[in-house]
């Protein structure tokens, strides 16, 4: 398996959100409820690339099988060194390798442009989502109870975070 990671582009962002949609609609990965839109999803990227943030795609045979992001983790000045990245697998791809691959180049992107803290918030039920931040150096910072609500029940998000400097 040869799977490519690369800068994605306007073409991918429908397979980018079928990766999306398909954690939103079956996965607390994502809390939103309902499916986005092809318009709402460009503009998510359109907006990535004006601020500089990355957006690259895991393609494997001329699909892609999986994206990473990240941008601001909050608007104030202050936390202009720290981003909050997402790392999304399509469904059947997942265990391959191809979120390795994701992760280590966001990291390697946000040391090049001089970031100090990259910040995972993850559904704190997706234990290998921990484990796997945690195999990055990502060390749990904290936790916010019943921090959303999907599938009629309350959930917690943890909150992890690796130095980069």
């Amino acid at each position: 398996m040869s799977v490519e990671i690369r800068p994605a582009t306007e073409s991918d962002v429908e397979s980018i959100l079928e990766i999306v949609n398909h954690a939103i609609l079956h996965t607390t990965a994502n809390y939103n409820y309902e499916p986005q839109s092809f318009e709402v999803q460009m503009e998510w990227f359109r907006q990535k690339q004006a601020h500089h943030f990355p957006v690259i795609v895991a393609e494997l045979d001329g699909q892609v099988v999986g994206f990473g992001a990240y941008s601001t983790f909050r608007e104030k000045i202050g936390y202009q060194f720290t981003v909050e990245h997402s790392v999304y697998v399509s469904n059947g791809f997942i265990g391959k390798g191809i979120g390795k691959l994701l992760l280590a180049e966001l990291i390697a992107f946000a040391k090049k442009q001089n970031l100090r803290i990259m910040i995972g918030a993850i559904d704190a039920e997706n234990s290998d989502s921990i484990a796997f931040h945690e195999k990055f150096g990502f060390v749990k910072c904290g936790i916010i109870k019943d921090a959303a609500y999907k599938f009629d029940r309350w959930l917690d998000l943890q909150l992890m975070q690796l130095i980069l400097k």
